[in-house]
């Protein structure tokens, strides 16, 4: 998959907030793709993103679900340290007719809008 197939889905995710550090991103032959990034768990929305993520990229709809996964990845907290550097997140998908544009359209279509605004992010 080219580059250009996550420039959507990469200049979403810098926009988010709490969306912090170098957004690393690859796909394989067979058209399976991922995102990774860190979310800064000092910042006030960093639960209410990692919450709104896991909703529409993991659960949307009991009964049609995206092909996507959302979840945390780290490496061992024992050898390294603790999640302020190392928990990172990532987004995997598993069709190769679901692509990164496509995940961009569905994120910005449920999550606060404009999604940079933290007035928006306001669960009151």
């Amino acid at each position: 998959m080219d580059d250009r197939a996550f420039t959507k889905l990469l200049e979403f995710l810098n926009r988010v907030p709490s969306i912090q550090g170098a957004i690393g991103h690859g796909s394989e032959d067979d058209g399976r793709w991922w995102v990774k990034f860190e979310v800064d768990i000092t910042s006030p929305i960093a639960w209410q993103t990692v919450q709104e993520f896991g909703h529409v990229l993991n659960y949307l709809s009991l009964d049609e679900r995206l092909p996507t996964s959302f979840h945390p990845v780290s490496p061992p907290p024992y050898m390294n340290g603790g999640p302020d550097e190392f928990l990172s997140w990532v987004i995997e998908c598993h069709d190769q007719e679901f692509k990164p544009g496509t995940c961009a359209k569905w994120l910005e279509g449920r999550l606060p809008n404009p999604v940079e605004d933290l007035d928006q992010w306001n669960m009151e």
